[in-house]
């Protein structure tokens, strides 16, 4: 149980004065009159005040034993978290003839202004040339109905056959460098699955020399491309607000079937097979646009399954370009495999080159919420240097307050100012305990901002008059920095060199900045002490790994498992030493799509239990299969009820019913359908009876998802029917018709599919 803090008194000002009056009689009777102005009175206040005072600092013990204890028991409290997010980086006067050659490598812990304290996380070139995203954008039904007779014409044009073609309209992906909040779906939405990206000069006269800046003309080699990615599930249940929101992998598809299919041995996420390509400005042996690939130097996305950076090497200037365009000079500008055309103000001419994302791999869905050029990850912190921190005094158990709580670990270094020597780096321990009485160590209390030396028992203490500072140190964190987009607007670069850039620049900030929480309090901290105590932070047993993955930082879960022996990417049941974590998200509600696990999540589950988990332990961290069902009803109804709402609670019953998280499931704990339990018809009846205006059940009809139809479920020799589940799986429920008839309905909607052909552009009529 966590520890209760008791008040040794808990009397206050008022209770005191009361208490003082009330002795007067008993100690000075002559004093009839205490009413309040009286100089007795007054005295009589004062006193109670300072023993107020005095019993306040005394009721502040028990909480400095609290938090002393935490330390001993290895829980110190946990700093503020800071806010993390992608901003891109550009020129303010790229028209200027100099900018156009101009490239700017920054360093690391630039200052980015804002409402909140924000800095660069790593170094990023800056190119002289804008990025703009477009897409070949699938057409509406209405759209293409609009143009069904230019269609014709294009068919014979094109010399296509019998087959239809495909029309698509050149769209910007990204309007005003905006992520999109529900995600971009690059299969499903565009007629080529491959999203394109133009590299305009700010000038049609600038384009030569941005190629030559691009292709490393007059420098040792080319520059490298900074792209910043956020795919559509990347950033979710991330602390309380978390960056975008849970993947929708589609009503009835499974971590199994698309984004997951593949459960690599680490556990982790399969990377996407995806291919960078820039165009040359030369003829490919196809008669199409060539293409040369760009190497990927380093990606921070891991695969486009998390957001980050991924930086590519650019080739050198003759082997970048633009391919013709221009309907007026060929004929097949825009068709196929080539570019989407840009026929709005003058684009076309200030193109350098197309660079295209192309997946490599078969995949059902490629959603991204962002994409953009000249990126680089920024945090809600600011990096402080050789800050001063006081003069020793020579006693021991010293304690230096430094100016910024939330404090990185990783970045913080101290040094001690010795005789003859200079400064003096000192090492950071967890506990001074473990030091020598020589040795210069120091403890570090990151969370409150304190630095603390040893007794000259444990740990050397600093020399009396000599200074202590803290050489480097970054800090900051709390919600404040979960800021909207176009929040950060400017940055304060400096080269590798430590000097200025003189060149304007500003900052785009596309998405919202996410994951900034506030420091852990001492109840929040008190909380976690009966797990840590009873499995040491270690995960032997089931009850052990379900509290670990259920503490895994960052992340919100509403359900956690463990299935013994299960080897998720064989279906296979009962193998030695494999144990496969599977993990839901918290989410409200109860309407479909199910509860799905991102990356991210899985990730972070697995990176969290892996540490923990005995050494030869085989360890998954996956989400469920949900097999999609539908249902249909029938009943007859009580008098005196109105129909719709009897009609919807049914159908709230029984999506409540067959929910994976509480308040879900057939039980009295209500934590959610469990896995493998079979969905049965008589269970269903049972539901629906219970609801208020449901005189009778007349009957139940179960379906399954085959193929994009609905399959009714056959009966088995006592006339019931049931759907089983596998130990991995759970029930989706997406569909329910409720009628009041004496047959349940024996179909259900079926759901459609399309069909493409060669892309061929659509000139829109208004744009």
């Amino acid at each position: 149980m966590p520890i209760r803090a008791p008040r040794l008194d808990d009397r206050s000002f008022p209770d005191l004065v009361a208490e003082l009056l009330a002795r007067i009689p008993g100690h000075t009777p002559e004093y009839t009159n205490p009413v309040q102005g009286d100089p007795g009175h007054t005295l009589i206040e004062l006193f109670a005040w300072l023993t107020d005072t005095l019993l306040y600092r005394v009721n502040l013990i028990p909480e400095r034993q609290r938090l002393e204890f935490l330390r001993m028991v290895g829980l110190p409290l946990r700093g503020a978290r800071p806010a993390q997010g992608l901003v891109s980086i550009r020129y303010k006067d790229l028209e200027s003839p100099t900018a156009a050659m101009e490239i700017t490598r920054l360093r690391p812990w630039c200052a980015v202004s804002g409402p909140v304290a924000f800095e660069t996380r790593t170094p990023v070139t800056v190119l002289p040339v804008i990025g703009q995203v477009t897409h070949k954008r699938v057409l509406s039904g209405p759209e293409l109905d609009a143009v069904q007779s230019v269609l014709t014409d294009l068919q014979e044009l094109y010399e296509l056959g019998a087959e239809a073609p495909t029309p698509y309209v050149a769209t910007p992906t990204f309007p005003a460098d905006r992520s999109i909040p529900q995600g971009f779906d690059v299969i499903g939405e565009t007629v080529d699955g491959m999203l394109w990206v133009a590299l305009l000069a700010a000038r049609a006269d600038q384009v030569d020399a941005v190629r030559d800046a691009l292709g490393g003309t007059g420098q040792d080699a080319p520059p490298q491309l900074q792209v910043g990615v956020v795919p559509f599930e990347a950033w979710d249940d991330d602390g309380e607000a978390s960056l975008p929101a849970e993947p929708e992998l589609g009503p009835g598809t499974s971590l199994f079937s698309t984004a997951l299919s593949d459960v690599m041995e680490a556990s982790t996420a399969r990377r996407i097979g995806v291919s960078w390509e820039i165009t040359t400005g030369g003829t490919a042996p196809d008669g199409g646009p060539e293409f040369v690939a760009l190497d990927v130097l380093k990606d921070d996305t891991r695969g486009l399954t998390r957001a980050g950076i991924v930086e590519l090497q650019l080739p050198s200037t003759s082997r970048i370009g633009r391919p013709e365009n221009d309907v007026q000079v060929t004929i097949d500008a825009g068709v196929g495999p080539r570019p989407p055309r840009l026929d709005e103000d003058g684009q076309e001419e200030r193109v350098v080159a197309w660079m295209r994302l192309r997946p490599t791999a078969t995949m059902d869905r490629l959603a991204l919420s962002w994409l953009g050029i000249n990126a680089v990850a920024v945090d809600q912190r600011r990096t402080l240097e050789r800050v001063g921190l006081g003069t020793s005094t020579g006693e021991p158990d010293q304690r230096f307050p430094l100016p910024e709580s939330g404090v990185d670990v990783d970045t913080f270094a101290l040094d001690v100012e010795e005789e003859g020597v200079g400064w003096v780096a000192w090492t950071r321990v967890d506990f001074l305990a473990l030091g020598g009485s020589d040795d210069r160590v120091f403890e570090l209390d990151p969370e409150e901002g304190l630095v603390r030396f040893g007794d000259g028992v444990r740990g050397r203490i600093p020399p009396a008059g000599r200074r202590v500072r803290a050489r480097s140190m970054r800090a900051g964190g709390g919600p404040e920095g979960n800021l909207p987009p176009a929040s950060l607007t400017g940055v304060t670069p400096f080269r590798f060199d430590g000097s200025a850039v003189t060149r304007a620049l500003e900052v785009v900030q596309p998405t919202a900045t996410l994951g900034g929480t506030p420091a852990e309090t001492l109840e929040e901290a008190e909380r976690r002490i009966p797990d840590v105590l009873r499995h040491r932070n270690r995960a032997v047993t089931r009850d052990d790994l379900v509290a670990v993955a259920a503490g895994t930082p960052g992340v919100r879960l509403g359900r956690v498992e463990v299935i013994k022996g299960f080897k998720p990417h064989q279906r296979r049941e009962d193998v030695p030493g494999v144990v496969s974590v599977m993990v839901l998200p918290r989410i409200d509600g109860w309407m479909p799509p199910a509860p799905r696990p991102s990356r991210h999540t899985l990730e972070a589950v697995h990176a969290w239990v892996s540490e923990r988990v005995p050494l030869t332990t085989e360890l998954y961290a996956i989400g469920c299969e949900y097999v999609p069902i539908g249902l249909s009803v029938a009943y007859e109804l009580r008098e005196g009820f109105d129909q719709p709402e009897t009609a919807q609670a049914i159908k709230v019953a029984l999506r409540t019913l067959l929910w994976p998280l509480p308040p879900g499931g057939p039980f009295e704990d209500a934590t959610g359908w469990p896995r493998a339990r079979p969905v049965r018809e008589r269970e269903l009846e049972v539901a629906v009876a219970r609801v208020p205006g449901v005189d009778e059940v007349r009957g139940i009809r179960l379906f399954v998802q085959r193929e994009g139809d609905w399959v009714a479920v056959k009966r088995v020799v006592d006339g019931s029917t049931q759907i089983d589940l596998g130990v991995w799986q759970l029930p989706e429920l997406l569909d329910v018709v409720v009628v009041t008839d004496d047959v349940a309905p024996d179909t259900l909607q079926p759901s459609t599919t399309g069909d493409g052909g060669v892309a061929v552009p659509v000139v829109p009529e208004l744009c």
